[in-house]
């Protein structure tokens, strides 16, 4: 075993995770010398088995930031899970442990510093989360995406980013994506999403835009709304008006990404690192309740730089005004697309992987 790659809980930890394996595929490393370890209680118990990467999940829980009943569980699932992570360490006998964040990366990291396996924090957010930052204490190295960060033993690498993402062509695909999901090419599309969980305050204003050009023949919505919002959600065929779709998660994001002509979204680092990937003009609106306002700060790192619109939580209620002066103005939407993709760079310079490989004990 070359690599355990661990981190999970939601799709902002499991597809970092899957794009540092992919990463390491892509440089040489077999599939199988490369193991998965998450929780038992996140979407990687769907998302990791079709991807044919070897990989365990372990009963753990996360630290509650307000008093709670769930907290009792914490103190003896994390010892419990890493017991178990020992075991699994031991066994696999990997030359490098690969932490992406979450609660779930802690078991694994916690054996990994028992059994003196070099450690490789990746910290993807512009302020690091609870998780990595403890980590980044026992770290060989920690590869960050932006400047100016505050763990120690810090290179910049950019973020880990899934290959399917790397390689959106939105010029050459956009018409093979948009037939492959089921949108028209001859409209203006719009793709939304609140990330994983979905997101009420989202999903609200969005429906309420689509409400008011439900008489919209040029348009077409692709919303995710996330699993516990989809029941009684209403959709439009396109018929006589806008198109609109709705899915629970969405599996073809980077799909989405080349037919879309303009994204909405959350401020998470892996969707900030996707949308410059791709190249993507966005509307980016960080979640009010991140940790230390965390996704403000990556939405921002856009901003500045004029490649993604940035509109806070409380500045909803104007979305559909500024998806519309958006659709109106195919030169500032280029604009966005042309800077989003510069600052993406980053992401595509392979400096990642040949971090971890050189971590990695001999």
């Amino acid at each position: 075993m070359f690599a355990v790659v661990t981190g999970g809980g939601t799709a902002g930890h499991v597809f970092p995770a899957m794009a540092v394996a992919d990463s390491l595929v892509a440089t040489g490393r077999e599939r199988a010398a490369i193991h998965y370890v998450g929780t038992e209680r996140g979407v990687e118990t769907t998302l990791v088995p079709p991807t044919g990467y070897p990989h365990t999940l372990l009963d753990v829980v996360g630290l509650q930031r307000t008093l709670t009943w769930r907290n009792v569980a914490f103190a003896p699932k994390m010892l419990a899970a890493t017991a178990r992570a020992r075991r699994l360490l031991l066994r696999l006998d990997p030359r490098v442990v690969v932490s992406v964040g979450g609660y779930g990366a802690m078991p694994t990291v916690f054996a990994a510093r028992l059994l003196h396996i070099p450690i490789v924090v990746v910290s993807y957010d512009r302020r690091p989360g609870r998780a990595n930052a403890l980590a980044a204490r026992f770290a060989a190295a920690c590869a960050v995406a932006f400047p100016g960060s505050s763990l120690p033993r810090a290179e910049m690498t950019g973020a880990p980013v899934r290959q399917a993402v790397l390689d959106v062509d939105r010029a050459a695909g956009r018409d093979a994506a948009r037939r492959a999901l089921g949108l028209p090419t001859d409209r203006f599309v719009v793709t939304v999403t609140g990330g994983s969980l979905g997101s009420a305050a989202i999903n609200a204003a969005v429906a309420g835009y689509v409400a008011a050009h439900r008489d919209d023949v040029g348009l077409a919505v692709r919303h995710v709304v996330g699993r516990r919002f989809i029941a009684g959600v209403a959709l439009g065929d396109g018929s006589t008006g806008v198109l609109y779709q709705v899915l629970a998660f969405d599996e073809e994001l980077a799909l989405s990404y080349a037919a879309t002509d303009m994204f909405v979204g959350r401020g998470g680092a892996s969707t900030v690192a996707e949308v410059a990937a791709a190249g993507v003009p966005a509307v980016l609106v960080p979640w009010s309740g991140a940790a230390d306002d965390h996704q403000t700060a990556n939405v921002r790192w856009l901003a500045d730089q004029g490649a993604a619109v940035q509109l806070a939580e409380d500045e909803l209620a104007r979305i559909g005004d500024v998806i519309e002066q958006l659709r109106a103005d195919g030169d500032r939407r280029r604009t966005l697309e042309q800077r989003a993709r510069r600052a993406g760079e980053v992401h595509r310079s392979g400096a990642l992987p040949a971090l971890i490989e050189r971590v990695a004990l001999p």
